[in-house]
């Protein structure tokens, strides 16, 4: 599997998630920034947490429009494998990737702690890795993490089992306490909730890892 996470101004989580996908990996992993027209050969595009152009507009707006973003989605629409963490999932809705949006938590105050999060499908590739109804102990850190979407689309979410992630303790307000979600053909997925800081033990928790070795598994 190879590789590659976006950096855009004001992304501060890209770091960490290279780090994470390298150490699962065993290579290194691209960096592309977002001014870049082309993305290198990979089949796993990352889109890391932070605040893109200082989270101006709606949070993922104006990133969604950077010029790599026209690469990202003509790499999922060619079925490569996108994942969007925090700002990322924001950013992915915004470009069309995935249902929904990311709108200010209903507490209107930034959120961060480790949160209890369930699995509800291991029928993914970024979920195979786990038991489907496990309990993660994952680590959140947002302001606009409330995942709303309507009636019609959140039927088509539950019905053709695309809620990847649910919070058991809600941080933010969530519809149907919906963490995670994935595209249709289930090759893109976004969460509010950071795996990417959630796969040592001495930071507290290693239940992130599973996201990154499904991948592995299913690429290798």
């Amino acid at each position: 599997m190879h590789a590659a996470v976006i950096t855009f101004p004001g992304s501060n989580c890209d770091r960490d998630l290279a780090v994470a996908i390298e150490a699962v990996l065993g290579r290194p992993v691209a960096r592309v920034w977002h001014g870049e027209a082309e993305l290198p050969k990979v089949d796993l595009v990352a889109v890391p947490g932070g605040f893109s152009y200082g989270d101006y507009l709606r949070c993922g707006a104006i990133a969604s429009r950077s010029p790599i973003m026209a690469a990202v989605i003509r790499h999922a629409r060619a079925g490569g494998f996108v994942l969007g963490i925090c700002n990322g999932f924001q950013v992915l809705c915004e470009a069309g990737l995935l249902p929904g949006a990311l709108i200010r938590n209903a507490s209107l105050k930034f959120v961060c702690r480790q949160v209890a999060v369930r699995v509800e499908t291991a029928a993914s590739p970024f979920t195979s890795s786990y038991a489907p109804g496990a309990e993660l102990a994952l680590p959140v850190a947002h302001h606009d993490g409330n995942y709303v979407i309507d009636p019609e689309g959140l039927a088509r979410l539950e019905g053709e089992g695309r809620v990847a992630f649910r919070y058991i303790d809600n941080p933010n307000g969530s519809i149907d306490d919906i963490a995670g979600v994935l595209s249709a053909n289930k090759r893109v997925l976004g969460m509010m909730p950071h795996p990417e800081r959630a796969i040592e033990q001495d930071l507290g928790s290693s239940d992130g890892k599973g996201v990154f070795t499904s991948l592995v598994a299913e690429l290798v």
